[in-house]
């Protein structure tokens, strides 16, 4: 399946994230021919293309903007996420260091098909040359006229706030992100009301990933029936995918829905010499990992949930035979006990608890007791927590265990044994006092 740049058709162009650039390359023509057009048409063409978000979750993005109540009175808000701090994730951050123009047209096209004035742009804080590079295109967009009041003469007022986070992951969680704005700790809310109702500032606010937000001015620009001859049925369109790991060339290769991991690898060049597959995730970190056996699945959200796994991101994670399965999951789950907020329990315990456990696992010091304990303490979490937090914390496991369960067998001995066991005695007594 041939690569299909779009978003980032032009990224190696000297200053494309400048108006000017973008401009030459057929940038801001797809905002008049939306101010043309009616909202409901604008929301009527983003479900007919079947545009879904890019963040994650996959939920129709026409469908979301239709939440949107109209006639309440109340100021309505477009919020980007643009906290993109996944391991893993890697595709938000360069496009908006290289098409940025994009990004800018479509949040004008979107807050005048929901009736929105105010948008925000909420990146993470680690990446200040993003926050500077946003900033400055935000700046020419208004210079030119495509932002601040009756842009384009259009009677259409649409402000842009970029606004740097502190650094959390979990306000990559709508909810959380929007506590962030408001100028509160970053926490997940309980839902409902969903944010389409009660949003920022308790007002409807549509929350959309950096990349879905950039697909709209293409779409509204070439059409539905173009954007649909990319992907599949269920999910058209073109896609990121940002392949990192053991492979010979990473980076982001933009090519239709569907293509399958076989074909991704093989624009990355392979694994690296010498090397073999052992597995690899599809989505980022917050997914279960797949075998070699999943290589021709094609990259769709419903072909990859029926594998097992999530697209999620769209940010495959390659890894070789010279990777431990106990040792990566582990990393993992010392960044998601880090980055738990503590507001729920079964994510603030849990987390530490199965980190505890997997660190005996990678000292040698497990148990079988560990294996059926690591299951339950998974299964106690998934599905219980107020974010996906804790669903990305519980999956990793026994995705692992379907695959490689020798591995985590490596690692134990019985129980008797650790109970006269002095090292295994020390590093739980060790953890114990270090909680």
């Amino acid at each position: 399946m041939p690569l299909t740049p779009v978003l980032s058709e032009f990224w190696d162009v000297d200053d494309f994230w400048t108006v000017d650039v973008y401009k030459e390359h057929g940038g801001y023509t797809a905002l008049p021919k939306a101010l043309a057009q009616t909202p409901d048409e604008i929301i009527a063409t983003m479900k007919e293309s079947g545009l879904r978000g890019r963040g994650g979750a996959g939920f129709p993005t026409g469908l979301k903007w239709s939440f949107v109540p109209q006639g309440d009175g109340k100021e309505h808000y477009l919020v980007v996420n643009a906290d993109e701090s996944e391991p893993g994730a890697c595709k938000d951050i360069p496009m908006m260091l290289a098409n940025p123009q994009a990004l800018i047209e479509g949040i004008a096209i979107c807050c005048y098909a929901i009736r929105s004035s105010h948008a925000f742009i909420y990146i993470r804080g680690e990446v200040p040359h993003v926050i500077r590079r946003m900033f400055e295109a935000v700046r020419q967009a208004y210079d030119a006229g495509y932002l601040g009041q009756d842009i384009l003469g259009s009677g259409v007022n649409v402000d842009v706030v970029v606004h740097a986070g502190a650094g959390a992951y979990i306000c990559g969680e709508e909810t959380a992100l929007l506590d962030s704005l408001e100028g509160r700790r970053g926490q997940p809310r309980l839902k409902p009301p969903f944010p389409a109702v009660a949003g920022l500032y308790a007002s409807p606010t549509v929350v959309n990933n950096v990349e879905t937000i950039s697909n709209v001015p293409y779409i509204v620009n070439n059409g539905v029936d173009w954007f649909r001859e990319f992907g599949t049925e269920k999910s058209p369109g073109f896609k990121l995918f940002a392949v990192s790991g053991h492979v010979a060339n990473p980076g982001i290769y933009e090519a239709p829905l569907g293509i399958t991991m076989r074909e991704l690898l093989e624009y990355a060049g392979g694994m690296r010499n010498g090397h073999e597959l052992k597995f690899w995730l599809p989505g980022g970190s917050s997914v279960p990992l797949l075998v070699a056996d999943h290589l021709d699945t094609p990259m769709t959200y419903e072909d990859i949930a029926a594998a097992g796994s999530m697209l999620g991101t769209g940010t495959p994670m390659v890894y070789d035979e010279t990777t431990s399965v106990v040792a990566a999951i582990t990393g993992w789950l010392d960044f998601y006990k880090h980055e738990s907020c503590g507001k729920c329990t079964p994510c603030r315990e849990g987390t530490y608890w199965i980190n505890q456990i997997l660190h005996r696992f990678s000292a040698g010091d497990g148990t079988t007791e560990d294996l059926d304990l690591l299951q339950e303490l998974c299964a106690q979490i998934l599905g219980r927590s107020f974010c996906a937090l804790g669903d990305a914390a519980s999956t990793p496991y026994p995705a692992a265990m379907k695959y490689f369960a020798d591995e985590f067998a490596a690692g134990t001995h019985t129980a008797a044994d650790a109970l006269f066991d002095p090292v295994a005695t020390t590093v739980f007594a060790a953890a114990e006092v270090a909680r």
